[in-house]
């Protein structure tokens, strides 16, 4: 049987199916009850935006490059289909049987991932090694490439544990801006490594410029918005750092 994954996927197609549909086969029912149905700019509108939705899945998944003669084909062959899929022989009528298809499409993602990420992290590289013929740029021994702008005063972050309050702007390689915040404050330990390292570099009123390479960043995985294994830059100003204070455990009361 089609399992929950494949119903969810299985939702948004066969809307496609529905609206190729109403575009395409003869309207029964007297001319009264025919014009009940949406009019043809109405069906063309809703048409495409399922369109648009769709394809926001297809994009979403980092799905690529599709062949679309071939979701055509998919529709068509499930509107056309006899029967229902409770029926054992139902999923005989398709090219390839929808019960594969959470195998199908995880094994083709996970080569779209992987292809993204050695893509991302040749970019990368090429990146970073440029960026290190700047004057005053420098790498640490985990891979993170910095210039610091303004070195800042002696109170700098030494625990992953203090606090910061910074102002910064995060872009893609291409110049793309995914993140940008003032005077924002958070935990060292509760961000991506690069920037943990990188903010311990300058102290508070200091200006860097930190490219973090993916495994210090979003790693293989990637985020929303951010493909796997991509390599980020940030410019950072930390405005000021407030150090991590153990509590101390209270004595026991006597008994």
């Amino acid at each position: 049987m089609i399992t929950m994954r494949f119903s969810k996927i299985f939702a948004i197609a066969s809307a496609s199916v529905l609206m190729v549909a109403c575009g395409s086969a003869a309207v029964e029912g007297s001319k009264e009850v025919r014009d009940l149905l949406p009019a043809k700019s109405e069906i063309d509108s809703a048409s495409y935006l399922i369109g648009v939705n769709f394809g926001s899945w297809i994009k979403g998944n980092n799905f690529g490059e599709l062949n679309y003669s071939e979701i055509i084909r998919g529709i068509k062959d499930w509107q056309k289909a006899k029967g229902t899929p409770q029926d054992s022989t139902f999923f005989e009528q398709f090219k390839v049987d929808p019960n594969e298809m959470n195998t199908v499409l995880d094994n083709f993602i996970q080569k779209r991932r992987a292809y993204t990420g050695a893509l991302n992290n040749e970019k990368g590289e090429k990146y970073i090694e440029k960026f290190l013929q700047e004057e005053g740029a420098e790498k640490t021994e985990s891979g993170l490439a910095y210039k610091i702008i303004e070195a800042g005063s002696d109170v700098k972050p030494t625990s992953d544990k203090d606090t910061v309050w910074v102002n910064y702007k995060g872009t893609l390689l291409d110049g793309t801006v995914f993140d940008e915040n003032e005077n924002i404050n958070f935990q060292l330990n509760r961000v991506i490594k690069g920037w943990g390292e990188g903010l311990k570099l300058i102290g508070e009123g200091g200006k860097a410029q930190l490219v973090i390479p993916g495994d210090l960043a979003y790693g293989e995985y990637g985020t929303r918005g951010i493909d796997p294994n991509s390599t980020l830059v940030f410019d950072v100003e930390l405005i000021k750092v407030g150090p991590f204070v153990e509590k101390e455990e209270e004595p026991a009361k006597k008994k």
